[in-house]
């Protein structure tokens, strides 16, 4: 049988980085709103997080940001001129359609599309549905250039499978990975696939959320399973709790993770938990489920969500027989948190040791660690057939590190990005940007 590992491929932080408070149902993003960034060190912290994973002996990918200024989506909207006439009409006249343009948020490549490996699948394939993104505005346009992007990258068409995102209608609302969790007794073996959902969007009965709007449709999960040939038998579709997103659980992978056989959740993370776990364990048997709740009198859902406690990674390097936790900074700030954690990696067979990272530009606008990975498992056959530039070592960070280094504003408000100079200072920098990674033409900047 050939070797499976789980790759991450994650996100670059794009030169537009900023806090614009776009993401209702977010509390860091709105929290945020109009502060200073710093792209330069929001990219620089997530490429020592990645530096960091390959360390412990896992194999890291990379993917590019979107073009930002979205020039290509204010023509749509009626704006006309050159790309520069552009982008100052919009800034003047709707300056919050501009920032909504100017968003970096792809960086979150967790809501990229939904992955499902060869082992699942009826074909033997690994399939890709890029993800719609239709709750929220800055989002919606990325599903185009993300399916580019991976077609690019995965362009075997025996190996892999790439699908079309599903009608943008907030009916069929899907937000890509961060609503999926594979669970397996190894990379190699078939699994079972967990797909949340926090409301039916066919349907106004039912539990939803009353503050907060339910990104994730379960009309939208049915059709990944179906578009991804996975047998009801590899599946489990399950409701996030209302009372969950009220309280700023966005995604699921605010409040529950998992990798191979182990599943670290909080007590309210569903509808119905029990339930949940107990077909998890139903559905994974033979393999054993290692469950691992987090009761809501140790870890309030107030303190999972300030300290995104459950938008850690969960990682195992090969060979390894416990995981590692790569926890946001925060959650070892947040008392609750930290004492739970640190009991956890010195009492549960299953946890060797907690790294906590700095990802705090990230943070403030709501996405930690679990956020800016998508996970893709990938035979080695697989990863000799993909670009290679992608795929991480120590000589290619650093150059990563340059580049950033270069091209990035060390600070960046809201109001600074009005400047036109802003779409030629960023093709530059992502034309240099394709070329260090081997991508060829991918952006396509006429307009």
């Amino acid at each position: 049988m050939s070797r499976v590992r789980e790759v991450n491929f994650d996100g670059l932080v794009g030169p537009t980085h900023n806090y614009a408070g776009l993401s209702a149902g977010n509390i860091a993003s709105t929290l945020n709103q109009a502060d200073a960034s710093s792209p330069r060190r929001a990219a620089l912290q997530g490429l020592d997080k990645m530096s960091e994973l390959m360390a412990l002996g896992n194999t890291q990918g990379v993917l590019v940001p979107h073009e930002r200024p979205n020039i290509g989506l204010l023509r749509k909207l009626g704006f006309s001129g050159t790309d520069s006439q552009v982008w100052e009409k919009a800034c003047k006249t709707s300056p919050r359609l501009a920032l909504n343009a100017a968003s970096a948020s792809s960086m979150w490549v967790a809501n990229a599309g939904t992955v499902s490996a060869a082992a699942d699948t009826a074909d033997g394939r690994n399939h890709f549905t890029p993800a719609n993104l239709v709750s929220m505005f800055h989002r919606s346009s990325e599903y185009p250039f993300t399916r580019r992007l991976l077609k690019t990258i995965f362009s075997d068409e025996a190996l892999f499978c790439h699908h079309e995102a599903l009608p943008p209608s907030a009916h069929m609302g899907d937000e890509g990975a961060a609503n999926h969790t594979r669970l397996c007794e190894s990379h190699e073996q078939g699994g079972v696939n967990l797909l949340v959902y926090g409301v039916d969007g066919l349907s106004k009965d039912g539990p939803a959320p009353q503050n907060f709007p339910a990104r994730q449709t379960r009309e939208a999960c049915l059709a990944l399973a179906r578009q991804h040939s996975l047998p009801d038998s590899r599946c489990v579709f399950a409701q996030q709790s209302p009372q969950a997103i009220d309280a700023g659980v966005f995604h699921n992978d605010v409040i529950s993770v998992g990798q191979l056989n182990v599943f670290f959740y909080h007590q309210y993370a569903f509808l119905d938990t029990e339930a949940v776990i107990q077909e998890l364990r139903d559905k994974l048997a033979p393999t054993e489920l290692i469950a691992i709740e987090v009761p809501a009198e140790k870890v309030s859902l107030e303190d999972a969500v300030k300290s995104y406690l459950f938008n850690s990674q969960l990682v195992r390097a090969e060979g390894e027989t416990a995981s590692t936790i790569i926890a946001p900074g925060e959650c070892r700030e947040i008392e609750p948190v930290h004492y739970f954690l640190e009991d956890l990696k010195a009492t549960h067979p299953a946890i060797a040791d907690v790294k906590y990272f700095d990802l705090r530009e990230s943070m403030k606008n709501g996405g930690g660690p679990a956020c800016l990975r998508l996970r893709v498992p990938l035979s080695d056959a697989q990863i000799a057939s993909i670009k290679p530039g992608v795929i991480l070592d120590s000589n290619r960070i650093g150059q990563l590190r340059q580049w950033v280094s270069k091209h990035y504003p060390k600070e960046l408000m809201p109001d600074q990005l009005r400047d036109p100079g802003i779409i030629d200072r960023t093709r530059t920098a992502l034309d240099e940007l394709t070329t260090l990674l081997q991508l060829g033409s991918l952006y396509d900047f006429q307009r």
